[in-house]
């Protein structure tokens, strides 16, 4: 008599996407009031508060080191960055988990502003800074859980190389601050590789379970790690321009 094989199933409780759609719904907000703003005032004053502006920082406003990531120049600047924050957000929060995905969030955002206060005299507003921090994280997530993943890793980590890579390039175009882009993905990998998901299966076949092997703890020395990092050069180089 032939046996059947033996099903195994693999049990994975992921996060569904509440916080990526907070973040899409806070930006939108954010930009309806820069329009609404700019059409009464003439003044966009959710950008003259909350910008990335070099001299304002320099005076004591540090809070403009982490705001730009929720404000955007133009309806198609905020629908690029949105699409790509749905299509990276969705998978990354599912894998980390709300509060790490948003850690991340924050954690890359804030280190692509520091770079691009240390090397770009420009004022510049854009969740770039962040999405890119994404997209190095999820390069850095796949390279760490390859076993995972299979033969599938390897044109996973090739697709995000060059997703980043064409980027980059275009942002050699006037107006785009690339420096923002780069600390952006600095920021993802330093945090992912710190504190991302290392995933372990648990259990006996055919029930299987994915247990992730870091903590909270993990993740949260990885947010304390990378916002030293960059506040330290941050401090650096507002203290070397005072």
């Amino acid at each position: 008599m032939n046996q059947q094989p033996t099903e195994i199933k693999i049990r994975f409780n992921g996060s569904k996407p509440l916080a990526t759609y907070i973040l899409l719904g806070v930006s939108v907000v954010l930009f309806l009031l820069q329009v609404l703003s700019e059409w009464l005032t003439g003044v966009d004053i959710p950008f003259m508060l909350g910008g990335k502006i070099n001299d304002a920082i320099t005076a004591g406003q540090y809070w403009r080191l982490f705001t730009p990531m929720l404000l955007h120049g133009s309806i198609l600047h905020l629908a690029l960055n949105m699409y790509a924050l749905v299509i990276l957000g969705r998978s990354i929060e599912y894998n980390f988990g709300r509060l790490r995905f948003l850690a991340l969030y924050v954690a890359a955002g804030f280190a692509g502003n520091v770079v691009s206060y240390l090397l770009s005299p420009n004022p510049s507003i854009g969740s770039s800074t962040a999405i890119f921090g994404l997209l190095a994280a999820e390069a850095v997530f796949v390279y760490q859980n390859r076993k995972f993943y299979g033969t599938r890793s390897k044109s996973i980590l090739i697709n995000a190389a060059s997703i980043a890579a064409i980027n980059l390039v275009l942002g050699l175009n006037p107006g785009i601050d690339n420096w923002g882009h780069l600390g952006g993905l600095l920021g993802g990998i330093l945090f992912t590789w710190l504190g991302g998901p290392q995933w372990e299966l648990k259990g006996l076949v055919p029930n299987l379970e994915i247990e992730d092997q870091r903590t909270s703890n993990h993740s949260l020395t990885a947010l304390v790690i990378t916002l030293f990092i960059f506040i330290s050069i941050g401090l650096a180089s507002i203290f070397l321009r005072q």
